[in-house]
């Protein structure tokens, strides 16, 4: 099984960005999927997550400005940001939680300028 993350780069506050992660390999029942985010020396943060069943949450640093949605025929899962913050700059990562087992993308950068 395999995450793949697209979608990072730079941009200036304000400005938006959209992640997504394909999850590859036979993996099936997927439950829930999530994007995390790691800064520089600092621990790695849940952003948001979203459930089979559409149920989502987000953090609330990012409530408001980022949506998280999936398409579950693909197996994927996307992460829109808007209005973003020089505080948003992080590695990006994708979790995904199926069949009793935790899969992890490789991570995207993503950079704000101010």
């Amino acid at each position: 099984v395999q995450l793949q993350a697209s979608g990072g780069g730079l941009v200036q506050a304000g400005g938006s960005l959209s992640l997504s992660c394909a999850a590859t390999g036979g993996i099936f029942s997927i439950n829930r999927m999530e994007w995390y985010r790691q800064a520089p020396g600092k621990q790695r943060e849940l952003v948001a997550g979203i459930s089979s069943g559409g149920s989502t949450n987000y953090a609330a640093s990012v409530k408001g400005r980022f949506t998280i949605s999936r398409d579950n025929a693909k197996n994927t899962v996307y992460l829109q940001m808007n209005s973003l913050k020089p505080e948003d700059t992080a590695v990006y990562y994708c979790r995904v939680s199926a069949s009793f087992n935790v899969y992890w993308g490789q991570g995207t950068q993503v950079t704000v300028s101010s």
